[in-house]
């Protein structure tokens, strides 16, 4: 039962159904056709035999004259061996010659007859079947005799008959064989959904690793196949990168607490002082700070993935950049670094002002964070292609290769030279930002010399965009 239910099964009987209803349709044609030009061809025999009988008659003022001498005895084993036979028959009803194998006719009535005709008799004896072609003998105007042609039909329909065999025999095997290469055919074209099917039985939250690894062709099947592998690397990467970032966030989320718990037990020790409850006042809040940093981070994070708020607005990217770059100037000289500033007069996008924002000062924040000596450059220019590129670069101590293609990572830290306090999702934040508003971040870094990130945004166009609102 089940397999009268399978698309295999579906697809054999109506391939089957579709071919026997075509060959039925076409077997009957090819006979009809065939029985068609058999008779036409039997009846233009008839017509030239009579033709040529006829022009053996003799005629003397409107009556014949010894019919018996128009075809010789000599010429029957001709018609015998054609199976044609032939007689005259005057208007009275009388035989006045016959010859061939069929000399017992019933007699028409001669005075009805005025125009010729074809009919199909069986022979009461032999039940073989035969045509027969009457036509009348014209002599001024009146009928005078009839001449009737006879044709043995046994080799035609002989032949029909085998047609009709080879039809009838060879139309079910053929519809048969279309039905079992079509379930063939449809077993292997489905073989890789049914392991797509098995495959997606096996797969678990736990265990993305199954892979259909069929070898590729390209048909919709295997796109089918290619695409599901895909899906599953997608996911398992996505997966990976959640469980690493849930036991990353535990383990930073994790020190403060340990440390707020050090220190609360500590004072709980013994009676302390008032200057020691006030230090320790004092590192419970910085440890509740960085707890609250690392928090507010997370959350931005993960607005950046699924929040679905559409806050789109007009954004003149230089005026942003200015003002956000007083802002970090007096952090920037407080570490004797300078700040070079070349924008053009305006640059506008579509997008969030404060997402923009948290986007560039992040960067910024970096740039002030490992520059030691020299300065920080803040820039923007406008690409042929409609994009925008605005660069954040800096002459700190740079990065190490081996660590550009993690740095936008989440927690990812790079080595401990670099190890200020932070939570390590600043630049996966940015990221995100820059993926919300359609654009990409990338990064050029020498170690010794400086770091140099490149934000690409889409200028204005006439159509808003979705763009994701993060709240600073």
């Amino acid at each position: 039962m089940k397999l009268f239910k399978s698309l295999r099964f579906r697809f054999a009987f109506w391939t089957a159904s579709i071919l026997l209803i075509a060959l039925v349709a076409f077997g009957v044609y090819m006979y009809e056709s065939v029985a068609r030009e058999l008779n036409a061809s039997v009846d233009s025999t008839l017509a030239l035999n009579a033709s040529q009988v006829i022009s053996t008659l003799n005629f003397e003022n409107g009556q014949l004259i010894n019919p018996e001498s128009g075809v010789s005895q000599a010429e029957a084993p001709d018609l015998f061996e054609l199976g044609i036979s032939f007689r005259i028959i005057s208007q009275d009803g009388r035989v006045l010659q016959s010859l061939g194998p069929f000399k017992s006719l019933p007699i028409p009535e001669t005075s009805d007859i005025q125009n010729s005709f074809y009919a199909t008799y069986t022979d009461s004896t032999t039940l073989k079947p035969f045509r027969v072609y009457t036509v009348p003998v014209i002599e001024n105007g009146r009928s005078i005799a009839l001449v009737q042609v006879v044709r043995d039909l046994t080799n035609e329909q002989g032949a029909l008959l085998r047609l009709r065999s080879i039809l009838w025999f060879s139309i079910p095997i053929l519809a048969l064989v279309a039905g079992l290469g079509g379930y063939l055919l449809a077993l292997k074209a489905l073989t890789p959904i049914d392991k797509i099917t098995r495959t997606a039985r096996r797969i678990s939250v736990e265990d993305l690793s199954s892979r259909l690894n069929l070898p590729y062709i390209d048909d919709e099947v295997g796109r089918l196949a290619r695409t599901f592998d895909e899906m599953l690397e997608r996911l398992d990467q996505s997966f990976r990168r959640e469980k690493q970032f849930i036991a990353d966030a535990s383990h930073d989320l994790r020190t403060p607490l340990t440390a707020i718990r050090a220190i609360i037990s500590m004072i709980l020790e013994k009676r302390r002082t008032g200057e020691e409850y006030e230090q320790a006042l004092r590192d419970l809040w910085e440890e509740t700070d960085r707890l609250q940093t690392l928090t507010e981070s997370l959350l931005q994070l993960v607005r950046a993935e699924s929040s679905k708020n559409q806050m789109v607005e007009t954004v003149d990217l230089c005026t942003l950049l200015r003002d956000l770059s007083e802002s970090y100037k007096p952090i920037a000289e407080a570490k004797s670094l300078e700040m070079a500033i070349d924008l053009p007069e305006r640059l506008v996008i579509n997008g969030d002002r404060d997402s923009l924002i948290r986007l560039f000062a992040n960067l910024l924040d970096n740039a002030i964070k490992y520059t030691m000596k020299g300065k920080i450059t803040l820039s923007a220019l406008e690409e042929r292609d409609g994009m925008i590129q605005v660069i954040v670069s800096d002459t700190g101590m740079g990065i190490a290769p081996e660590h550009l293609p993690h740095i936008f990572e989440r927690f990812y830290r790079v080595d401990k030279s670099r190890s200020e306090p932070g939570t390590g999702l600043g630049l996966s934040i940015a990221a995100e930002i820059a993926r919300a508003h359609r654009g990409r971040i990338e990064v050029k870094s020498v170690v010794g010399q400086g770091t140099t990130f490149i934000v690409f945004l889409p200028q204005k166009k006439g159509s808003g965009l979705a763009i994701t609102h993060f709240h600073s």
